[in-house]
């Protein structure tokens, strides 16, 4: 008999979301049970050959968080190659985490696969909401030459039809290339993940089954090597596979039926493979469907969570990383709680769960997760912090007095950086271990004299600042050698310009008095004390004239280089001095109806939107001081209460969304929005805090920046990546909404003229088709159910209470690398860090950087430290399509350099240069990892 053309390959595994449509627990029930009789299925019976395990290992966690007794047996089927592991920690949402968290999750998934054996190098991304562009450089760079996955080109199939024509791809297997070049073999599922599920061992069903599943899987493979996943979302192991699989065998002697694994099946593949794939380029994000079942809407569920999300993520790679690794090279320890925090909030990273798209429960609990991560890494910044700063010299400010109060800046961004920060200090304090009692501590306290006292740097010259006393405040330390030493302390709140601060460096200044070898203050004003004064002869002098006010009129904003003039209706117009452009009718905001759900975004037909433009609005200013001003504008508005009726009956009969006829109600509520347009002495951006009490369901809220440059892409922030995107959609998109993700911005650029909107977890954006390029930015969107399979009302999805959103208007000259917008925009992204220290010797310069480096068109990823070696690890990334090169100088000692993978393990030595720097060549769009070796 001739040998068979056809490998049926059958791959035993389950879709295990962690929570969804129910909440974790009870999915985490659900899963100890699936895994135990997983396990006495595959020691029972060899013909049951193996399981692939979801590509996540955070399932033998949570397994042997309730049957730890069981983890030999897990360990030796593993070994055995029975159970197939990782190699991700998580299965995350790729646009809605950051580069540097699936970093961490490759990182952090390998790491906990070899302590059981070793993770399979299988790139799994089986329900991923699009994929983005660099996916293939970072696979490659972890060892991964393919990915499997089942959204994002076409044709695609499961809940959405299956494509008839127009395929981005000829089969189903593709070269699928990164913008650096990198090519992996991609594998789509299209017949979707659960194509072989459930398989019949009567005759009769089978026969039926594999005509039909045979069939499908022929339509789209390139080889006679075929894919069947045999399981499904949450789904029980199918016992009978073996059987099954015997009853195939005898109905279709032409097909060789195996019960196979991926690995195994990429071998084959690779192996048949005899035809040219096709290749496709970049980001998949479905671009050519009709736009209806993208699930991009998702970056805008439950809003809150992204911002709580953003502000995880940069307080632990912009922060609580590079500070404990620059404790670490002045003698601190490395904290190994840094890989808890990031497990614990990348638990929330799963596409059910960022993607704000389950039940009510589950974003409960995530929103417990995100604190808890967030607690790790501010402790851990402020240890570090508090560690460096002890080793400052701090004796320069000496000659202030004994009541001299150190305060250190530290940035933790790539590039020098200048901005106004907040700290609140001690200006005295009182333990009760003295023998004070409560009245007198408190009585000695508030008599305490807080006149006259100014703020000075490192030379000596004077900081003008804002001080505002804050009065009697309770206190404690918690020592590591002795019990909590609480005490009473006057607290006073301090507001400055930190000028020039270095990348990943410190600049140290001290609230002095100025009696004791300072100017005297300015006239304090009612609001707070605004120490400004001439520096004392002895200090250098400032480096350039000191502004008086940044407040131009009642409606008005000038600093050197931009203008924000403020309209009746409160939108704005933005002038670059540099460019001459004017950028008007900014920050209106727009008001629509979403029938829709967590997952998809669907405007009422016939309805427009309502927007402020027209609306007065009442203007004021809020701030002036010489290095920072602020303009409040408060709209009160009234909007639909939601939608009408017709809603909540369509949801119950399951009317898919896009037809919908739903529409917004008569009734209407208040809508007051308060929005705070700021300016900085030396800010070449506007911020702007918007806040709103939302009382309204069903509706999504925008707000609209007009930039009026002719162009027909944009820019778009995504995953180590400027991603290029068209402004109008591909012929097949039939949506009238045409959303798409972003991370830190969204930059529309022409000739002459760009600008920038960063943002702070607003995760979504459009280029409008308005004749204008106007970019809309969600801040809000509204909704009440679930979606997809069934009715699952998510009330807590509306969103009802306070809402903020903050954003930063960032105008340049049209080439956002080349003129520093886009590295304002993610400086933008990560804290300041402030902490107060004593008068004392160091060996740590008051200002100061331990390393130095210059790329242009680079932008600085991550600076950290490998728990295993201790080598430092500095990680950027080419925004360009051309050539770069990054040289690196280190202030501290460091014996040898290497470029290393994502993995951080060692890919070609680096030798210094005879200046004792060390230099690479960076590829068009290369990620790039540098580790040091003390």
């Amino acid at each position: 008999m001739a040998n068979p053309q056809k490998t049926a390959h059958i791959v035993s595994h389950t879709h295990w979301d962690r929570e969804w449509y129910l909440p974790y627990e009870k999915h985490h029930v659900r899963l100890v049970h699936l895994i135990d009789t997983l396990l006495d299925k595959l020691e029972r019976d060899p013909q049951f050959r193996s399981f692939h395990l979801d590509g996540q290992t955070i399932i033998l966690e949570d397994y042997l968080q309730v049957r730890p007794e069981q983890r030999d047996r897990l360990e030796k089927l593993i070994r055995q190659g029975r159970l197939i592991i990782g190699p991700w920690y998580i299965l995350q949402d790729a646009f809605l985490t950051s580069g540097e968290a699936n970093v961490r999750n490759l990182q952090i998934g390998h790491q906990d696969a070899k302590r059981f054996g070793q993770p399979a190098k299988i790139g799994y991304y089986p329900d991923t909401f699009g994929l983005a562009g660099q996916t293939p450089q970072l696979m490659r760079q972890a060892g991964i030459r393919n990915v499997f996955f089942g959204r994002g080109v076409k044709p695609t199939g499961f809940n959405n039809t299956v494509s008839d024509g127009g395929y981005e791809s000829s089969f189903s297997e593709l070269t699928w290339v990164g913008p650096d070049g990198s090519k992996v073999l991609g594998v789509l599922f299209a017949n979707w993940y659960s194509n072989g599920n459930e398989v019949p061992k009567n005759e009769a069903e089978a026969r039926a089954y594999w005509e039909r599943k045979l069939a499908d899987a022929e339509k789209y493979a390139s080889t006679g090597e075929l894919l069947f996943m045999n399981g499904c979302d949450h789904q029980p192991v199918q016992l009978d596979l073996p059987e099954a699989i015997r009853t195939a065998r005898r109905l279709f002697p032409d097909v060789e039926f195996v019960h196979s694994s991926l690995p195994d099946y990429v071998r084959a593949l690779e192996g048949a493979i005899d035809k040219e794939l096709s290749s496709v380029y970049g980001e998949l994000r479905s671009q050519r469907t009709d736009g209806w079942g993208t699930l991009v809407n998702t970056a805008s569920s439950r809003v809150y969570l992204k911002q709580m999300n953003q502000l995880g993520q940069a307080l632990l790679e912009k922060a609580a990383e590079p500070l404990a690794a620059l404790a670490s090279l002045h003698g601190g320890s490395y904290p190994h709680l840094l890989t808890y925090a990031w497990k614990t909030l990348m638990q929330n990273h799963p596409h059910d769960s960022i993607c704000g798209c389950s039940v009510d429960e589950v974003h409960r609990e995530m929103v417990t997760r995100f604190d808890k991560s967030r607690h790790v890494a501010e402790s851990v910044i402020e240890a570090s912090a508090a560690y460096v700063a002890d080793r400052i010299d701090t004796t320069g400010f000496e000659r202030f007095g004994s009541d001299a109060r150190p305060v250190v800046v530290f940035n933790t961004t790539g590039t020098p950086r200048t901005g106004v920060v907040t700290i609140e200090l001690d200006a005295e304090r009182l333990y009760f271990r003295d023998g004070y009692t409560l009245e007198e501590a408190a009585r000695k306290i508030k008599s305490l004299d807080l006149s006259g006292r100014v703020l000075v740097d490192e030379r000596g010259a004077l900081v003008e600042c804002t001080a505002e006393d804050l009065g009697l405040q309770f206190g404690y330390d918690l020592p590591d050698d002795k019990f909590r030493q609480p005490y009473f302390c006057r607290r006073v709140k301090l507001v400055f310009e930190a000028s020039d601060v270095p990348a990943l460096g410190l600049r140290t200044y001290a609230w002095v008095r100025a009696a004791n070898g300072a100017a005297a203050s300015a006239p304090a004003s009612t609001a707070a004390a605004s120490t400004s004064a001439s520096a004392p002869e002895s200090a250098a002098p400032p480096s350039s004239a000191l502004v008086s006010s940044l407040v131009a009129g009642d409606r008005a904003l000038e600093n050197e280089f931009l203008k924000v003039e403020v309209a009746d209706d409160g939108s704005f117009a933005l002038t670059d001095k540099a460019t001459g452009r004017v950028f008007r009718d900014l920050g209106i905001y727009e008001d629509v109806g979403d029938i829709g759900n967590e997952y998809m975004f669907k405007q009422p037909e016939g309805e427009p939107p309502l927007t402020t433009k027209g609306l007065s609005a009442r203007i004021s200013v809020v701030e002036n001081t010489p290095y920072r001003a602020s303009l409040e504008i408060v709209h009160d508005w009234e909007i639909p209460a939601s939608a009408d009726e017709r809603l909540e009956q369509e949801q119950r009969e399951l009317v898919y969304y896009p037809y919908r006829k739903a529409r917004r109600s008569k009734m209407k509520v208040p809508l007051t929005i308060r929005t705070v347009v700021r300016l900085e002495r030396s800010g070449r951006g506007v911020e702007i805090e918007s806040s709103f009490d939302n009382r309204a369901k069903d509706h999504r809220v925008r707000m609209l920046f007009p930039t009026d440059v002719a162009a027909e892409t944009h820019n778009a922030d995504s995953l180590f990546e400027i991603a290029t995107r068209n402004n109008v959609p591909a012929p097949e998109w039939e949506n009238p909404s045409y959303t798409q993700h972003q991370q830190a911005f969204v930059d529309v650029s022409g000739d002459g003229a760009g600008l920038t909107v960063a943002n702070l977890g607003l995760n979504e954006y459009e280029v409008l088709r308005d004749g204008r390029n106007t970019i809309a930015v969600t801040l809000l969107r509204a909704v009440g159910e679930l979606g997809d399979w069934g009715l699952f009302p998510t009330p807590e999805a509306q969103c009802l209470g306070e809402c903020a959103a903050r954003l930063k208007l960032i105008p340049h000259d049209g080439d956002g690398i080349r003129s520093g917008a886009y590295e304002q925009a993610y400086q933008f992204q990560a804290p300041w860090t402030v902490c107060q220290t004593g008068v004392h010797a160091g060996d740590i310069r008051p200002v100061y950087a331990p390393l130095r480096w210059t790329g242009e068109k680079l932008a600085f990823s991550s600076m950290k430290r490998n728990e295993q070696t201790g080598d430092l690890m500095l990680r950027w990334y080419n925004l360009s399509r051309d050539d770069a090169a990054l040289t690196i100088a280190a202030a501290v000692p460091i014996a040898s350099a290497y470029k290393s993978n994502i993995l951080e393990e060692q890919v070609q030595p680096l030798a210094a240069q005879p200046s004792g720097e060390f230099a690479l060549p960076v590829g068009p769009c290369e990620i790039v990892t540098v580790g040091l070796r003390a």
